[in-house]
């Protein structure tokens, strides 16, 4: 069936708040409100104010009580209105979230998914449209998934919410009205486990997020120039599926990371030192990277698209990539 991203989201929640009563959420403005998108609305009536609850304006207190709440026995799905609050609770994120499952021992599980929205948004402006995974990628213990299509979404999440370890969830904004088929009835993802959203024999390009719609729209582009991209979303970042990649690169002996987040120390960057490390060999010329440029985004929506890369900016990559062979 047909289903935005968005409903795709809730969905996974509500069946999930069906099937163990041990889950609950927490966020702000998600039980009578039901969401600043809208995601949970309904869900308060269904559930009751025990296992959905507003919470005050205060990110280190949601991360407080849900892992608390994960410790002591619950499955709690805690909400950041946007992924650019991580950063507010950072320390309880990094520090207790990710790493208390090591320093406590095998007594303690910490079935703890925080979901956020996340990337530029129209005019949203510097504080509120940034995407925060390689922040955290540098943060031990923590899994980092960020689905692209309304199927990923819902059976990543289900199993995000059925794992025992902390899971960061990255919703992107503008991902949240597109529309895909969406299987009828229960159904998981595996964590860990990159999709090949277009083969092709030519260049790998691992997009991230929003930029795996424009990487396809890229692709596209380059088709009409006699040249095969192959587009891996890797919908997982830790663990990251190192062997879809590597099978992809000893195809096409081209890399290109395409990302929304700043290009210095980014997804890319971890990316590229990885494959450059383990796939020297098989590699016809370095790494490229397409990422958003290093400046904050800004508030005006012409100067943000100007930031953010699109699909122009991919294919000229690519074809930057191929020209290397000539």
């Amino acid at each position: 069936m047909q289903m935005t991203y968005l409903q795709a989201v809730g969905a996974a929640l509500q069946e999930e708040m069906r099937r163990d009563d041990k889950i609950v959420m927490f966020g702000e403005d998600i039980a009578q409100f039901g969401n600043i998108f809208g995601v949970t609305r309904g869900m308060l009536e269904e559930f009751g104010p025990q296992r959905i609850r507003n919470t005050p304006i205060s990110e280190t207190a949601i991360i407080g009580t849900a892992l608390g709440a994960a410790v002591t026995g619950l499955r709690p799905v805690a909400e950041l209105m946007y992924a650019d609050f991580t950063m507010v609770a950072f320390s309880e994120i990094f520090h207790c979230v990710a790493k208390w499952r090591f320093m406590h021992g095998a007594a303690y599980k910490v079935p703890l998914v925080i979901r956020c929205a996340m990337g530029s948004s129209f005019g949203a402006g510097a504080e509120h449209s940034n995407c925060v995974e390689s922040l955290f990628m540098h943060s031990p213990g923590l899994t980092i998934i960020s689905p692209t299509t309304p199927y990923d979404a819902k059976g990543l999440l289900k199993s995000a919410i059925r794992s025992d370890n902390p899971i960061l969830f990255c919703e992107h904004k503008q991902l949240y009205q597109t529309k895909g088929e969406v299987p009828e009835g229960d159904y998981t993802i595996p964590i860990g486990v990159a999709d090949v959203k277009k083969p092709g024999k030519d260049v790998t390009v691992i997009a991230v997020g929003l930029m795996v719609s424009r990487a396809l729209e890229a692709a596209q582009q380059l088709e009409k120039e006699g040249i095969s991209v192959e587009v891996i979303d890797p919908r997982t970042l830790v663990p990251f599926d190192k062997e879809t990649v590597f099978n992809s690169l000893r195809k096409t002996h081209h890399a290109v990371i395409v990302e929304e987040s700043n290009k210095t120390a980014g997804i890319g960057a971890e990316l590229a030192a990885m494959i450059q490390e383990e796939m020297y060999d098989e590699l016809d010329g370095p790494v490229g990277r397409v990422a958003a440029l290093d400046v904050p985004i800004p508030y005006n929506i012409a100067l943000e698209k100007y930031v953010i890369p699109d699909a122009a900016r991919i294919a000229e990559a690519v074809r930057a990539q191929l020209a290397r062979d000539i």
